[in-house]
């Protein structure tokens, strides 16, 4: 198509758009004023949104008992941790217990009898409630809602059970290590006491340190033999075969005991890093602002939405007017 036919077209829509010039007014008129209507009915709604940066879920019990630190407790988390965090904040455990803490159903109007009501809930609160990455690492939790005090309400609490639920699942976890470590602890100190019991009776045969014994005994005899007292050697030399027939025993019990001992102690040091996990609440992200009541609402944008009902409406009626032409050319040709 040459530049002149373009330059035809252009000058005849703008010639068929003012012959209709009124006719586009009164449409134009009619959509703004029923559109205007319409978002005045709208209901509005005022946003309140929960800054936060995810925390690294680390071993607590790990900085308190391990002599080197390998990581930090007071540093932000990497992206990993965020969208951990955002799947706990979108989960149904804290969805739930928004829902029942502010009623939502009523909220909402929905009748739980109804079919589909589940979903049709689900579906409102998705539309309100929305937790988001930010390009700069942060969360973003925001709520819409009808009152600006319900809707910061709604959004802080999301943001304190995200805590709970964090610290919920991470304390179940260490709970069930817990229970390993008490259970391998107490039975690694049964094994020390019976061999503790056991040791005990050769102390009572008169068996302290066989090595150190047989060593003071050794000199004993020779000196009783260089001395030329053969009845003193005689005892000595029946004293050691009677304590000889211990030796193994003793041996035995004196190494495994040593590594029980040891053992001991390093599950200890796990048994008490493990309950510390267990047992401590650590804040699972750093809240940078909290919500706070909107002063001015969100939703509708009622100028914008006259403004594009217009816009549509006029180009509608263009496109119909062009087509009622067309097939009137096409009628009379």
């Amino acid at each position: 198509m040459s530049t002149s036919d373009s330059q035809l077209n252009s000058t005849h829509l703008l010639r068929f758009i003012f012959d209709r010039l009124r006719t586009f007014l009164a449409i134009g008129v009619g959509a703004a004023v029923l559109s205007s209507i319409v978002a005045l009915m709208m209901e509005e709604q005022f946003k309140s949104t929960v800054v936060m940066f995810a925390t690294p879920q680390h071993s607590i019990g790990e900085q308190f008992y391990e002599e080197v630190k390998r990581n930090d407790l007071l540093e932000y988390g990497e992206t990993e941790d965020a969208e951990r965090l955002l799947q706990i904040l979108n989960s149904d455990r804290i969805r739930t217990r928004i829902i029942q803490k502010y009623d939502l159903w009523s909220h909402y109007d929905i009748d739980q009898s109804q079919p589909g009501a589940q979903a049709l809930l689900g579906k409102e609160y998705n539309s309100n409630v929305d937790a988001r990455l930010t390009r700069y690492g942060s969360i973003e939790v925001s709520v819409l809602d009808r009152d600006p005090e319900r809707a910061a309400g709604m959004a802080n609490d999301i943001a304190f059970l995200a805590d709970s639920v964090a610290n919920r699942l991470r304390n179940d976890r260490a709970g069930e290590a817990l229970g390993y470590a008490k259970s391998s602890l107490e039975q690694v100190q049964q094994e020390i006491t019976a061999m503790e019991d056991e040791l005990g009776q050769l102390y009572g045969l008169g068996v302290y340190d066989f090595a150190t014994q047989i060593e003071g005994l050794n000199e004993q005899y020779a000196t009783a033999i260089a001395k030329g007292l053969p009845g003193n050697a005689e005892k000595i030399r029946k004293q050691m075969a009677e304590i000889s027939n211990y030796a193994n025993q003793f041996n035995k019990l004196s190494n495994l005991i040593e590594a029980a001992y040891e053992r001991e102690a390093i599950l200890k040091k796990r048994f008490e890093l493990m309950k510390l996990d267990a047992e401590t609440q650590m804040p699972s992200a750093f809240v940078v602002d909290y919500a706070a009541p909107a002063d001015k609402k969100s939703k509708p944008i009622r100028w914008l939405i006259v403004v594009m009902s217009v816009a549509s409406t006029l180009v509608f009626a263009l496109l119909a007017l062009l087509a009622a032409e067309n097939l009137k050319d096409s009628s009379a040709a």
